[in-house]
């Protein structure tokens, strides 16, 4: 199983109809695709993961980066894996902006923390970490 973590920053700030949209259109591709991940967004940035066959995550990566709504992309980490870890999601969301009583107390951490901080680009196991937080949401 692929495995890639990419940041991004949107050219504008998504409202929450536009993330409700573009999560609409993400899940119905990912579930044709194959794919699987998890999708933060906090301040107008974006941490994703997405998992599954290389040629498919490398091509949803592609179509991504070409996406006009997004700009400055990095790739923070990829490689292979046993397995999925976010096998149940054709791509859960998380909006970090919202109320964090909410979020699990181990946000904490991250609660001041851009996600476009250079602390999640120098050290891609931080990434995992944050993402890892959400894999059991509801």
């Amino acid at each position: 199983m692929f495995f890639l973590v990419y940041l991004s920053s949107a050219v504008t700030w998504f409202s929450s109809k536009e993330l409700n949209d573009l999560l609409n259109t993400c899940r119905q591709r990912n579930l044709e695709a194959h794919i699987t991940g998890m999708l933060l967004y906090k301040d107008g940035n974006f941490m994703q993961v997405l998992e599954g066959e290389e040629s498919a995550v490398r091509k949803l990566l592609a179509r991504i980066n070409a996406d006009l709504r997004h700009r400055g992309l990095v790739v923070i980490d990829s490689g292979h894996t046993a397995q999925r870890e976010f096998a149940q999601w054709g791509m859960g969301f998380v909006d970090l902006q919202g109320d964090t009583h909410a979020l699990p107390p181990e946000y904490g951490e991250f609660l001041g923390t851009s996600l476009t901080d250079s602390s999640f680009s120098q050290n891609p196991e931080h990434c995992h970490k944050l993402l890892r937080m959400f894999r059991h949401i509801d």
